[in-house]
């Protein structure tokens, strides 16, 4: 994140970001990757799979399973185009940056999404759409699969913004996700508390809206609670004290958020 303002506030973009999990010994994990530093938006910070919405997501020609565009409009807030492109880009940006694929074929069985390298890297590089994927693979999104989690709006004093929504899903049996991203230098899985313990030891940086995600997430004894529990979607969007720069950002949690930066002196972020 930056800490200069901007004279006008930059444009919001549209995106999704997907929260996975699963069930330990020692309870829920969930996944997380750190950005490389050379990351144009929040390079070398810890962050849940996910990215920009496609304009090619809102392609509706697509197989699609369970709650449909209208429900999750109402989910988020949102119309149904934006909707359904938020749901389209969550699970791409998921296969892209993890290799875990929400889409299954039509009797209902998971394909190995390992068969499907090429076309990763055809979806990564934008040469290949994600509903021409699904349709040429033969492949329905499953929506059932994912719970709205969150909604986040970068404050107006980042360079670039986005409208950020926070799914949730669980990790399809049979499959792993992987580090093969070029957007990540590590990857793997956690339980929240031990995530936000890192937080606390300097050991990864946690920007506002993954620290909430896992804080919620920490409360949580299974999986099965986690997609059972109902949740009603605002949109967060952190104001600014005028002069402040980030550590001016409040939000609900910012003085425990803040608490611990400034006891880490992390830069720009503490008081």
């Amino acid at each position: 994140m930056s800490s200069s303002q901007p004279t006008e506030p930059a444009p919001l973009r549209d995106a999704a970001t997907v929260v996975l999990v699963r069930d330990t010994a020692d309870g829920p994990e969930v996944f997380l990757q750190r950005r490389v530093q050379q990351m144009a938006f929040a390079g070398g910070v810890t962050v849940f799979p996910g990215g920009g919405v496609d304009p090619r997501d809102a392609e509706a020609d697509i197989d699609w399973t369970g709650p449909g565009a209208d429900w999750w409009a109402h989910a988020f807030h949102t119309d149904e185009q934006t909707a359904q492109s938020l749901v389209c880009a969550a699970v791409r940006e998921t296969f892209e940056e993890c290799g875990v694929l929400l889409a299954s074929r039509p009797d209902g069985s998971f394909p190995d999404p390992d068969s499907f390298g090429a076309e990763r890297t055809g979806l990564v590089d934008k040469s290949l759409s994600f509903a021409q994927f699904l349709r040429d693979a033969g492949l329905s999104l499953r929506a059932d699969l994912l719970r709205p989690l969150a909604h986040w709006i970068t404050p107006i004093i980042e360079k670039r913004r986005y409208d950020t929504r926070f799914f949730i899903a669980a990790l399809p049996s049979g499959q792993t996700a992987d580090d093969k991203t070029s957007e990540a230098e590590v990857a793997g899985w956690a339980t929240p508390r031990a995530a936000l313990d890192l937080w606390v030891a300097d050991k990864h940086v946690l920007l506002p809206p993954t620290w909430a995600q896992l804080t919620h997430l920490s409360e949580f004894g299974s999986v099965t609670e986690i997609l059972a529990a109902e949740r009603e979607v605002a949109a967060i969007e952190p104001s600014v004290e005028p002069g402040a720069g980030l550590a001016g950002l409040k939000f609900d949690g910012s003085e425990r958020y803040f608490a611990v930066a400034a006891e880490r002196k992390v830069p720009g972020l503490s008081r």
